[in-house]
């Protein structure tokens, strides 16, 4: 057993799993870690009750002739008193917008898109920059190629 963190060689184990098959059954999983299904149910209970399964979630990925661009763009507010609230707000409204971090540095806000093409993210962006209430200073994109890794 781990001293700091209080989990077993099967407790590490259930969350590898976890982390890679989120909706896997607990038939399965106890099958994967060697144990029969109620006390491998109880140990995946005791971490969701000690804080370190703090949810579950299903990755979708949105179909490719629907949303065929994902853009990372990082943005700048000029006047953050103002304007963060409000960016905020449309970052949690915007349909296209899958993901959106506060972050620290040169970039205010770290925006993952999903766009149907790059036409429709330029009249996004266009209307962010425009739009007195964000006060964007700038926005620097980068388009995703390919996925190489991302986790759940």
């Amino acid at each position: 057993m781990d001293k700091k963190t209080g989990l077993d060689k099967i407790d590490q184990k259930i969350l590898e799993i976890l982390q890679v098959e989120g909706r896997i059954s607990y038939q399965k999983l106890s099958e994967q870690v060697n144990l029969t299904p109620r006390p491998c149910q109880e140990r995946v209970r005791r971490l969701e009750a000690i804080g370190v399964i703090a949810g579950d979630k299903a990755v979708i990925k949105p179909p490719q002739a629907e949303r065929s661009i994902i853009v990372l763009a990082q943005i700048a507010l000029t006047d953050h008193a103002r304007s963060q609230a409000p960016f905020e707000a449309e970052m949690r409204s915007n349909e296209s917008v899958l993901d959106c971090w506060l972050v620290s540095g040169t970039f205010d806000f770290l925006v993952r898109l999903a766009c149907r093409d790059l036409e429709e993210y330029r009249e996004l962006a266009n209307a962010w920059l425009v739009s007195n209430r964000f006060k964007i200073e700038k926005i620097v994109t980068t388009t995703e190629l390919q996925v190489i890794k991302r986790s759940g």
